[in-house]
């Protein structure tokens, strides 16, 4: 199983311009299209990172319960 995220490029005049469009927040920009597509792999992982500790830290001390989810996509 696996979660299929789109990652959309633009190519603008300073370069290019890189998001997701199922991650808001995970955007960036690049001289090349390969250094677009490298910046933005970092920029997922920094959002769901940073989504991740924010969520910890506003839960913290409260009774949850965590549990891991597979998403499948088509």
């Amino acid at each position: 199983m696996q979660l299929k995220l789109t990652k959309v490029f633009q190519k603008v005049s300073e370069g290019y311009i890189g998001f997701v469009e199922e991650l808001p927040g995970a955007n960036t920009q690049g001289n090349t299209l390969e250094e677009a597509r490298a910046n933005l792999e970092e920029a997922i992982n920094l959002v769901l990172e940073a989504n991740r500790v924010l969520s910890e830290e506003q839960l913290l001390g409260q009774d949850v319960i965590r549990e891991s989810v597979i998403l499948s996509a088509e």
